[in-house]
């Protein structure tokens, strides 16, 4: 697993929060300007990485190919409900592309059902297929029971992912508190805690890191860092 700072304090957040920022831009009518003000924002603000849909990856990486920016690419997204074969494949491109952090999605109705197994091996692949680059996983936590949360969490980590991520921010609703408090517990220090939908503001981002996420996904960035500036 790579070494990875999961911890990260509340003071060192507010001293330098784009650090941590996963600058995102993942709506469907993205147009290459918008890709392009992405990367130059990215480079503006030194963000964590960049998140970007399959077929953005190329683009993104070509134009940060001279900064230590990765690029992030999704997999299964929105819904997380391609077969496992699907997943591998669009993970090799992505990572063919250029990309070095990749965020899917799991199987949700395969958790809600107990497929356990399927669950892991859908993880499982896509961590292989990325052949030791940072893969998170979406658990959809606005889907879940608490019970349901933990056990994605656990399955996560049993399939050697490094994060676990709260949110696709496609669904009814984003990241919590409460789930990114559980989310850590599950995991303890060995994994990252990606919160991710509906942060918008530096306090947004603030409250996630003190309940125990190490990165933020937001499309917000901009925002959330020239707010920081002012505090």
């Amino acid at each position: 697993m790579n070494k990875l700072k999961t911890i990260i304090s509340v003071p060192d957040a507010k001293k330098n929060i784009s650090a941590v920022i996963d600058h995102t831009l993942l709506r469907p009518d993205a147009t290459i300007t918008d890709l392009e003000k992405l990367c130059r924002e990215a480079l503006e603000y030194s963000f964590a990485a960049v998140c970007v849909n399959p077929a953005n990856v190329a683009y993104c990486v070509e134009r940060l190919e001279k900064s230590p920016i990765p690029v992030a690419g999704v997999v299964g997204f929105p819904l997380g409900a391609t077969l496992i074969s699907t997943k591998e494949i669009e993970t090799e491109f992505a990572i063919d592309d250029g990309a070095t952090e990749i965020d899917m999605v799991i199987n949700i109705g395969m958790l809600k059902s107990g497929n356990e197994d399927y669950v892991r091996e859908d993880i499982q692949a896509v961590v292989e297929a990325a052949g030791g680059h940072l893969v998170k996983v979406i658990i959809e936590t606005a889907l879940l029971t608490d019970t349901e949360k933990k056990r994605a969490c656990e399955l996560a980590k049993l399939a050697g992912a490094h994060f676990v991520k709260t949110s696709t921010g496609f669904s009814k609703a984003g990241a919590t508190e409460a789930d990114v408090k559980l989310m850590r517990t599950t995991v303890g220090k060995d994994m990252g805690v990606k919160a991710s939908g509906g942060i918008r503001t530096f306090e947004d981002a603030i409250r996630m890191i003190a309940a125990g996420a190490n990165r933020i996904g937001t499309s917000s960035g901009v925002q959330i860092v020239q707010e920081s500036r002012r505090e």
